[in-house]
This record gives C-alpha cells, sequence and structure tokens, in this order.
C-alpha cells in the first residue's frame, strides 16, 4: 500500500477509494503497521511538540506542559488511538448482524482505520495548541468517510444504513471520550489545593 497515495485518494476521492479499499485485502497487521501506527504518530508527537515545547498563550502569559506529562500525553493518546480503532473494528463487526450485514472483521478494520485518515493527518494543528480545534473539524470529516465504508463495504441493505452509521457515530463519540478522560488524567497534571 502506497501511504501517500492512500491519505491523498482517502482525503479527496473517497468514494471511489473506497471501492478500490474493497478489493484489497489486508491483514490487521497490515493495516496497522503500513498505515495506522505511522499516521496515528502525527496527533501524539504534534500534541507533544505543542503542549510542551511551544505551550499555550493565554495574554498574561505562555502555559507549557511539563516535559513528563507531555511524553506521558505523547504515549497515552499514540497508545489509546490505535486501540479506540481496534475497539471501534469490533463494534462494527459486531453489530453488522443486527442490521442485515455479515460479519466481516477485516472489512470492519478497513472502515475503522481508513476513515480515521482525516482526524491522523489534521492532527499536526497540535502543533499549534490554539488551532487544535482545526483538528476536531477534521475528526468530523473522519465521519463522512466512516459512512462511506459503511455504505461501501459492509453492504448494509439502505433501508438499516442511516440507523448503523448513527449507532457506529453514538459509539465512536464513547470512545473518542474514555480516550480523552484517560489521556487527560494521565496527561495533565491537576492543580495541588
Amino acid at each position: 500500500m502506497n501511504l501517500v497515495e492512500r491519505v491523498k485518494n482517502i482525503l479527496l476521492s473517497p468514494v471511489s477509494e473506497w471501492d478500490v479499499i474493497k478489493g484489497e485485502t489486508y491483514t490487521a497487521a497490515e493495516l496497522f503497521t503500513q498505515y495506522a501506527i505511522i499516521l496515528a504518530a502525527i496527533p501524539a508527537l504534534a500534541g507533544f511538540i505543542g503542549f510542551s515545547l511551544i505551550g499555550h498563550s493565554f495574554g498574561l502569559g505562555t502555559f507549557r506542559l511539563p516535559i513528563g506529562y507531555g511524553l506521558a500525553y505523547f504515549v497515552t493518546s499514540y497508545i489509546m488511538s490505535l486501540a479506540g480503532v481496534y475497539i471501534l473494528a469490533i463494534v462494527i463487526d459486531r453489530l453488522s448482524p443486527n442490521f442485515g450485514a455479515s460479519q466481516d472483521m477485516a472489512a470492519a478494520l478497513k472502515i475503522a482505520v481508513f476513515s480515521m485518515t482525516p482526524y491522523w493527518i489534521g492532527g499536526i494543528f497540535l502543533l499549534i495548541p490554539s488551532l487544535s480545534i482545526i483538528t476536531m473539524i477534521a475528526g468530523i470529516y473522519g465521519l463522512y468517510l466512516l459512512f462511506l465504508g459503511i455504505k461501501q463495504l459492509k453492504d448494509v441493505p439502505p433501508d438499516k444504513q442511516v440507523t448503523f452509521f448513527i449507532i457506529i457515530v453514538l459509539v465512536t463519540v464513547i470512545i473518542q471520550v474514555i480516550i480523552s478522560a484517560v489521556v487527560h488524567s494521565i496527561s495533565f497534571p491537576r492543580p495541588v489545593l
């Protein structure tokens, strides 16, 4: 898999790229080592640099996360991002029969991994913490990719696609809230009272 071409195509021409992806065969290890592990490092590393080295200015000064906490942020957010993708794939696969689609973990992994592309690429904006909202907006585009992936790879009957998508979005939000809570509880120091 050509990483740069896949990123470009999934972002700029997702409908035709999902058709290409549907015909490809990957193991979970290949999807993670050739794609997810590389791209998931972008927001984790950019966040470490942005929060610990560049900092966030509030007008009265600049807040920087201590290096130790920044490294904890890097490691925790990186591992949790990859774990979250895998958990999402399991949920997609396990819920599929309830919506008229067959279980196919390979397809579910492709959907979960490739729909994260905009968030991972948008993670570069974490270099400047005040621009981190752009990373979240990129993640919203990932929901569109998720919908297309479900539609094209899981063969959910048309009358059940929207319901399946909404349930997967709710699960995705729950996963992201849990990931954020874990990352923030480990990485961001709490003031001592």
